[in-house]
């Protein structure tokens, strides 16, 4: 389910790189070139942030009720210290 949010967030970061990229203007100077390129290393951060969350999400493993009834429910043991 996670995953699935991830790279729905890496495609809408896509759309929005396609579609603001060439609408900066890195010639031009002062502000300009300095929010062009604050935009894109923001972007890139939230592009790189998305795609590591989608490729190191640990895997939910689906327990069985079978495996849970088989193992040996544990044992308290007191120690008396003293």
């Amino acid at each position: 389910m996670k995953k699935n949010r991830y790279l729905l967030y890496l495609l809408l970061c896509g759309l929005m790189l396609y579609i603001g990229m060439p609408e900066l203007s890195f010639q031009a100077g002062g502000k300009e070139a300095l929010f062009a390129g604050a935009w894109l290393f923001l972007a890139l951060l939230v592009f790189a942030g998305n795609l590591a969350a989608f490729l190191y999400t640990p895997k939910k493993y689906a327990r069985t009720g079978k495996a849970r009834f088989e193992s040996k429910p544990k044992r308290k043991s007191r120690v008396f210290t003293g």
